[in-house]
């Protein structure tokens, strides 16, 4: 069958997200074709939400391929993983040198490393882009985070910045990341504050939903106040919504959901990476363990019958406590967000990116589940100090975390007494306290590894770099072991 080449960008994986990143790039004014695995799927889209538009559809990616303008650029919507290379190894027949494959799904970033340099060696540019928005987003300007091979990114750059979120006048939010598995990374990254960012708004409901009695109502109201000040958020917003949303029977729906949360494994994989770099972000692993315990629903519901705890509602001054918790949740995310770019800061010196940390904050803005106004400090923060250390040394957030820190900690406090578990906000907390203490217990770490595996120790009234071992109890040798960091 003979394909005139002329559509602008090719689509295969046509679930919610490839859907509607088509129509958005339909809106824009870009011509697509499109395929998906089974073709039923494509007739479907074609006659129902692609009906009137300018994309075409195909049955086979060599059609799919050969209906593209040259360079091609396709981008594939399908499921992380072995789908990817399963799709990219299809496509490979119909590619010349300098085409332009796109995985806009939630693939792990060594694959993006992997598939980067293996598209390279044959001739072709890869771009790993990861996509935030949802369904809402996709439709109507998500935010996009792309990287992989530098030269695709003029071929791609009018697209993907055409469709995506726009803030600030005009700006998208969407530019490029970096190297190889950059873009991906970031968007990783991007997922695990996304499950912080959850998390302690949950604590937040938990505290004063339970603690304080506060009615469905009375909570929409909290969430609707605090959505106007620095807490300012997507999140913060459905928060609200959902708060006020009721069931057929007139009862809020929430209160009807089974407490157990799914999650689809960016932020294990966020945690995982932060172990493997040596960096503590702590508050987005609490994030993920606190799914992990919520899913152990039986076990629970058993052990709530064994296993007793303080009982009886919080007797204090409830306005106040309203004010507390939202400091407890401000510096938690403060906390949350600084730990998260000292992440990408280990991370750009590992795979050598050269990261844009305010332009990351900025393509946060708008478009992806995460955006909030307060992003807009961060950019500024890094303007202002592009080689900042940590965002608490920023003094506005220095300044935020230090009026924010005295509830903060009358809500953990709080919670302990009630027997109410803040795992976010406890997280968050330890480590401020041990970032901003001069010296830690860690000396006597270091002289237990010295005293029973010769680890050797290194001396405050020495240089740095200098080990010493001692023979604590007098049988041992003068043998040390060798000194490494695992």
């Amino acid at each position: 069958m003979s394909v005139v080449p002329s559509s602008n960008i090719g689509l295969t994986g046509l679930a919610v997200m490839g859907q509607n990143l088509v129509l958005n790039m339909d809106d824009h004014g870009y011509r697509v074709s499109v395929f998906n695995r089974t073709p039923e799927k494509t007739r479907e889209f074609l006659s129902g939400p692609a009906k009137g538009t300018n994309v075409v559809g195909f049955e086979s990616l060599e059609e799919l391929v050969a209906s593209l303008e040259r360079p091609r650029r396709v981008m594939l919507m399908v499921r992380a993983g072995d789908a990817v290379d399963s799709t990219i190894s299809q496509l490979l027949p119909f590619l010349e040198p300098g085409d332009v494959v796109i995985d806009g799904g939630n693939s792990n970033f060594l694959d993006s490393r992997r598939r980067t340099t293996e598209l390279e060696e044959r001739g072709l540019l890869f771009v790993g882009a990861g996509v935030s928005g949802g369904e809402e987003g996709a439709r109507h300007g998500p935010s996009i985070m792309p990287g992989g091979s530098p030269a695709a990114w003029p071929l791609v750059k009018e697209i993907v910045q055409a469709i995506a979120a726009k803030v600030d006048g005009g700006t998208p939010c969407c530019d490029w990341v970096g190297e190889d598995g950059a873009g991906h990374y970031v968007k990783m990254v991007h997922n695990g504050i996304e499950y912080g960012d959850m998390q302690v708004i949950a604590e937040a409901y938990h505290l004063l939903h339970v603690a304080l009695g506060l009615s469905h109502d009375e909570l929409h109201e909290v969430f609707s106040t605090w959505n106007e000040g620095e807490l300012d958020s997507y999140l913060i917003e459905i928060t609200r919504d959902i708060m006020a949303f009721r069931d057929e029977d007139g009862e809020p729906l929430v209160d009807k959901i089974l407490d157990t949360a799914g999650q689809k494994g960016t932020g294990k994989w966020t945690a995982a990476s932060s172990l493997e770099l040596g960096m503590p972000v702590t508050l987005v692993a609490e994030a993920v363990y606190a799914r992990i315990v919520s899913a152990l629903k039986d076990e629970r519901v058993a052990a709530s019958a064994v296993l007793a705890g303080p009982a009886g509602p919080f007797d204090g001054d409830r306005d106040a406590f309203i004010g507390d918790v939202h400091d407890a949740l401000y510096a938690s995310k403060i906390i949350s967000y600084a730990q998260g770019f000292m992440l990408f800061r280990e991370a750009a010196k590992e795979f050598d990116w050269n990261l844009n940390y305010g332009g990351i904050a900025l393509m946060w803005r708008g478009g992806c589940i995460i955006r909030s106004a307060f992003l807009g400090r961060i950019n500024e923060a890094f303007d202002q100090q592009p080689e900042l250390d940590n965002l608490l040394l920023d003094p506005y957030f220095a300044g935020e975390v230090q009026d924010a820190q005295a509830g903060w900690r009358r809500v953990i406090a709080a919670a302990v007494e009630l027997g109410i578990p803040v795992p976010a906000y406890s997280s968050a907390l330890s480590f401020f306290d041990g970032y901003r203490n001069g010296r830690l217990p860690a000396n006597l770490i270091q002289a237990q590894r010295d005293y029973f595996g010769a680890h050797t120790y290194e001396r405050v009234d020495k240089p740095r770099g200098e080990f010493f071992h001692t023979n604590w109890t007098g049988r041992g040798g003068d043998t040390a072991s060798g000194t490494y960091t695992a």
